[in-house]
């Protein structure tokens, strides 16, 4: 196992969404579900931040609905449960997602914060890696993404924002590998290669493969 996925702190009946506008400027939408028939915005938020960040930033709030509603306060709040206002724009165009979890390590060991693996469905925002001394200090688990104009990340309860890798740390001494063991990665080299084109077989769909990794990589775990 490589770590754990992370999600947004959210009930299934809510969701967020969060779109970078340009030149500084950011809007955050909050939406319900309740009945699991339609959603429903319920607020936005629009945060603008100081020209050449020196200053506060504007927090604008508009409302959907009529009644009942939140106050200006609760809003501000909910959206701080979900994203980090203060580290928008960190680089031009970033956004911080908050995780549902926070993590502490044992001593001598870090935690990891990368997007989740593997996730090919586009668009794909990037997202900046991170690797925080978790074992004297509980960091808050943050995922910060890097939008493009105009692009808008959403949020769901069943949808990870990231994921947490544990590693230990410790110094690492690199040398060099003597003749002796060059010849012997050679060797393996030449016998996986071998070995690997000898066992072919075909998906479905026509397409060629070989299974030998898998087969070795199990026999070696028996």
């Amino acid at each position: 196992m490589l770590g754990f996925l992370v999600y947004p702190p959210l009930r299934p009946e809510e969701s967020y969404s969060l779109e970078y506008k340009g030149e500084g400027q950011y809007q955050f939408g909050y939406y319900v579900n309740p009945s699991g028939a339609k959603w429903e915005a319920v607020f936005a938020v629009t945060v603008t931040l100081p020209v050449g960040g020196i200053g506060a930033l504007r927090e604008e709030v508009a409302f959907m609905i009529r009644e009942p509603r939140p106050s200006r306060e609760d809003a501000l709040a909910q959206m701080r449960m979900f994203i980090v206002p203060e580290d928008l724009a960190t680089p031009a165009g970033a956004i911080s997602l908050r995780g549902a979890w926070n993590f502490k390590t044992a001593p001598g060991w870090d935690t990891v914060y990368t997007p989740v693996f593997n996730m090919i469905e586009r668009p794909v925002a990037p997202m900046l890696v991170v690797r925080v001394e978790t074992d004297w200090y509980m960091h808050e688990s943050e995922f910060r993404y890097v939008l493009q104009q105009g692009e808008m990340y959403s949020a769901a309860h069943s949808l990870p924002i990231g994921q947490v890798v544990f590693v230990p740390r410790e110094d690492v001494a690199l040398q060099d590998c003597t003749e002796t063991e060059l010849a012997e990665i050679r060797q393996t080299q030449e016998e996986f290669s071998r070995d690997k084109a000898g066992v072919k077989m075909t998906t479905p769909y026509g397409v060629p493969y070989s299974p030998h990794y898998l087969r070795k990589s199990r026999s070696v775990k028996t």
